[in-house]
């Protein structure tokens, strides 16, 4: 086994630029949610070249693919996720380029090997930084008979097991009737009075809120002329917390209170989700040990204990239906802030190169130590159910 893991580190390495070319072209050309094609493009091209079969587009979104490689005998079924969407106007300040390059660069150094158990699949994901993908695949099926599922984010540390924060977009309206602002009795219902007593009363429920949870909103509509009753007012929220249940909890709260608030100066209320859903994040413990200790194998010595982000993923939604890992890698020296310009920079620089080469042996070693060893998917498999 630790032949054949010094082949595959070889292998990562031998193919290392022309993914690290993937990466610099594919940061180099941003593209927002849904708009990839250049990025997929070059992905699929390249994954194709190396004997993937691909399918395009994917559970009706034109920028996701799948790309199949079946090696000569069976076994498991292993699933590398890209992403490759960009920030508005700040580019690649959250390292898409560097995951979906990571992903396919582990998935063909994998390929390389002579008579490779089982079958690789990297999906291609669009949309992290909006509606989320992945909850789409999931939701049509495309990671039915998926074994484990992985890929790597660029952070400030390296951290092999980590989980987020369950998420709702919601956007409220309250519906009132129009009105001249001047005329005593207007017979008017003002929505924006509904909206700030909302808002009011939310501040109150965030007071109660545990530290994992949170309630985040602004208001998009909120009128069209001073002297004009608004009589139609929007406002879009990202509601987090620690689990799908108790966001499910405070979510009805948080509805009773704009059904309050509408009450009150007697508007109507509507709801509705803007973006997906998301689940939290649940890392495999097993798989990201066994992700810790190649970590260890490849030399690295910092790193972190399990973590729990205060953001939220959409990876987090595959981890309910199939054993998955989501690792951080320190992306340069760590103090660069994702969704800024900075960050953006140092994933196109020499350090990202680095953290993009050692991603790509961390996802190749921890995919062939399920491949390579049963007892270790029985063991991942065990806990999954368990959960």
């Amino acid at each position: 086994m630790e032949a054949q893991k010094n082949l595959l580190i070889k292998t990562a390495e031998n193919i290392h630029k022309s993914i690290w070319e993937l990466a610099w072209k594919i940061g180099h050309n941003p593209e927002e949610g849904y708009q990839e094609h250049f990025a997929t493009g070059l992905l699929t091209s390249f994954l194709k070249k190396h004997g993937f079969e691909i399918v395009t587009p994917l559970a009706g979104m034109d920028t996701s693919f799948l790309a199949k490689f079946k090696g000569s005998q069976p076994g498991p079924k292993i699933a590398f996720l890209a992403e490759y969407d960009a920030r508005p106007d700040i580019g690649h300040a959250c390292g898409h380029h560097l995951i979906g390059a990571a992903s396919v660069g582990a998935a063909v150094a994998l390929s390389l090997l002579p008579n490779l158990q089982g079958e690789l699949v990297v999906m291609g994901s669009p949309a992290e930084e909006t509606s989320g993908a992945k909850v789409t695949l999931v939701e049509a099926g495309i990671f039915d008979g998926i074994d484990i599922a992985m890929m790597f984010h660029p952070g400030s540390c390296n951290v092999p097991e980590i989980s987020s924060l369950a998420l709702d977009a919601l956007e409220v309206t309250f519906i009132g009737r129009a009105a001249h602002m001047v005329i005593e009795n207007n017979n008017g219902i003002n929505a924006l009075d509904a909206m700030l007593d909302f808002f009011q009363m939310l501040d109150k429920l965030k007071r109660k809120l545990g530290r994992d949870e949170r309630i985040d909103g602004i208001i998009t509509q909120g009128g069209k002329s001073p002297n004009i009753v608004p009589d139609y007012t929007a406002a879009r929220f990202y509601l987090r917390a620690r689990s799908r249940e108790n966001l499910d909890v405070i979510r009805q709260k948080f509805l009773r209170c704009a059904q309050k608030a509408a009450a009150k100066v007697n508007a109507q209320m509507k709801w509705t989700y803007f973006e997906c859903s998301y689940h939290e994040m649940k890392s495999n413990k097993v798989l990201a040990e066994c992700c810790r200790q190649n970590l260890i194998l490849l030399g690295v010595n910092e790193i972190g204990p399990a973590q729990t982000m205060l953001g939220s993923v959409d990876m987090g939604n595959v981890s309910h239906v199939v054993p998955a890992i989501h690792p951080y890698l320190r992306l340069g020296t760590g103090h660069e802030v994702p969704h800024t310009k900075e960050f953006a920079a140092v994933g196109l620089s020499e350090a990202g190169e680095k953290v993009l080469l050692l991603a790509i042996k961390l996802l190749a070693l921890t995919a062939w130590d399920v491949i390579s060893n049963k007892k270790l998917l029985t063991d991942i498999r065990k806990e999954f159910m368990a959960k």
